[in-house]
């Protein structure tokens, strides 16, 4: 999943006229190597913005990492105080995952008006992490959505989704959410991504936390996966390499005057743990 995925980064960045750089450290690096190698990053002036492939291994710590990559590189807005500035409804740096699915909903015909509006709009997100669910929930909020978060610890999950509008589902299980747990006309928006084997062919092939077939016939709007939330996923880490690359340069001139020239070109580089 993770070659997948840094693949088509680098197809969408190349097209967009981002160049991409991958960097690939060993698999059982040390969380201080790590934090060695995006300090780095952070010094290039050649790099706009640090991708992290994730999962990480265990005995790496997330939090460490992730507070690393400086606040203004991390175009996929995840550093802590990106999340933080999401919560006030005004970071340029949303984490990419759930602005893509956000951005979604609003393409359906639930959103109305000019700036497609979810005012109102009762939603349910099952799935309550620190980089997808949480921050889902939050840009609803801020855009004046009626929000009910669920995890592993919901008693009855049908018992909330059955009444929502939209569903966000962002949990890693296949078949998590059927037809019968959804009200008819409402809007799936699935996030998931789980490698798994055809049952006919036995090939690799990724599928989503809905199961597509029972789900189908009932909802209004649905998002396949793969195809649905991950390329606009891919469009928001190019949007936010270039708000990146703004911000520095304001940055840049805060700090050396207005005459300061920075270069008109965007970088990002991916970062992926391989076995070496």
């Amino acid at each position: 999943a993770i070659a997948w995925y840094v693949r088509n980064q680098r197809r969408v960045a190349e097209k967009c006229g981002i160049q991409f750089e991958e960097r690939s450290v060993p698999h059982d690096i040390s969380t201080e190597g790590f934090v060695r190698v995006l300090e780095d990053a952070n010094q290039d002036p050649r790099i706009t913005g640090v991708v992290m492939q994730r999962p990480f291994p265990s005995h790496l710590s997330p939090d460490d990492i992730q507070m690393a990559i400086h606040p203004l590189k991390d175009v996929e807005g995840m550093h802590p105080s990106s999340i933080g500035h999401v919560v006030y409804g005004e970071s340029e740096l949303v984490p990419c995952t759930a602005k893509a699915a956000v951005a979604c909903l609003k393409s359906t015909g639930l959103a109305t008006g000019p700036n497609r509006s979810l005012r109102g709009l009762s939603c349910v997100v099952v799935g309550h992490s620190e980089i997808v669910g949480k921050p889902i929930s939050f840009l609803l909020m801020n855009e004046g959505a009626v929000v009910t978060t669920c995890h592993h610890m919901t008693r009855d999950l049908s018992l909330h989704t059955r009444k929502a509008d939209a569903v966000f589902v962002a949990v890693g299980k296949p078949d998590l959410i059927r037809g019968d747990m959804l009200k008819p006309g409402a809007a799936l928006i699935d996030v998931g991504i789980n490698p798994v084997k055809h049952p006919e062919t036995g090939e690799d092939t990724i599928v989503g936390d809905a199961n597509m077939e029972s789900c189908l016939p009932v909802v209004g709007w649905i998002t396949p996966v793969p195809g649905g939330v991950g390329p606009v996923t891919t469009a928001a880490l190019m949007e936010n390499t270039v708000r990146a690359a703004e911000a520095q340069k304001r940055q840049y001139e805060s700090v050396f005057g207005p005459q300061h020239r920075s270069s008109n070109s965007y970088m990002f580089t991916s970062v992926a743990l391989r076995r070496l």
